[in-house]
C-alpha cells in the first residue's frame, strides 16, 4: 500500500512546513513547487513551466519554458492554460505512480481523486497567519494581511476553476486542521495519527 498525502493550505498557515514535518517522520518525499518543477523537468518539460505558472490562471509565453516540443500552442506563441494543467496533472500522477509521496497544493487531491489518498487542508485564524508572515517575511501587519489575502484569492481561484469544487471547504477533504492549535510539529503528528486510524497510512 502506497502512502499518498495531498495537502492544501491557507497562505501563512504553515501547511508547507507541516508537510515537511510529516515527510521527515514518515521518510516520504515532499513535493512542493521546487520538486514538482524538477519532476516536470525529468519528464521532458522545462522547470520554469511550473515556477512561472504557480497556481495562476493566465497565459505564458512558450519561449520562456518550451523544452521538448511536446506542448501544443497557438500561433500567438502562448500555451493554453488548460494544456498546462493537463501537463501538471500528468506530472503529479507520475509522482504518485512511483511510490509514497506528499504533494503540496496544485489541486493534487482532485488530480488523484481516483486513488486512495489522505486529503488534508491546513488552515489557521487570520491573526495567527498575519503574525507568522510578519515574523517570517519581515512585513508589517498591513503588508502581511494584503499578501495573505492575495495569495489565498489566487489559490482559491485556481482550485475552483480547475476542479469545479470549493477550495478550503471541509467536505472536500478527509481532514481539515487548524495549525495554530498544536503548532507545526503537533499538527504533523495529529495528521499522521489520523492517517493511521483511517487506514490511509500503514
Amino acid at each position: 500500500m502506497k502512502t499518498i498525502i495531498n495537502i492544501g493550505r491557507q497562505f501563512g498557515s504553515g501547511g508547507g512546513f507541516v508537510a515537511k514535518a510529516i515527510g521527515s517522520r514518515l521518510g516520504i518525499p515532499v513535493y512542493d513547487n521546487e520538486l514538482i518543477s524538477k519532476a516536470a523537468e525529468e519528464s521532458g518539460y522545462s522547470r520554469s513551466l511550473f515556477s512561472k505558472g504557480e497556481e495562476k490562471r493566465s497565459l505564458f509565453s512558450v519561449s520562456s519554458f518550451f523544452a521538448s516540443g511536446r506542448l501544443s500552442y497557438s500561433d500567438s506563441g502562448y500555451v493554453n492554460v488548460n494544456v498546462m494543467f493537463k501537463i501538471q496533472s500528468e506530472v503529479i500522477r507520475n509522482i504518485a505512480a512511483k511510490g509514497d509521496a506528499i504533494i503540496v497544493g496544485r489541486c493534487s487531491d482532485y488530480i488523484l481523486r481516483d486513488l486512495e489518498c489522505l486529503d488534508v487542508f491546513v488552515c489557521a485564524p487570520m491573526e495567527f497567519r498575519i503574525k507568522r508572515l510578519m515574523e517570517n517575511e519581515g512585513l508589517d501587519a498591513d503588508e502581511a494581511e494584503a499578501l495573505m489575502r492575495r495569495k489565498d484569492r489566487t489559490r482559491e481561484t485556481y482550485y475552483n476553476y480547475y476542479t469545479f469544487g470549493a477550495w478550503g471547504v471541509a467536505s472536500n477533504y478527509d481532514l481539515c486542521v487548524d495549525s495554530s492549535i498544536l503548532g507545526i510539529e503537533g499538527t504533523a503528528d495529529f495528521i499522521i495519527d489520523f492517517g493511521h486510524r483511517a487506514g490511509l497510512i500503514p
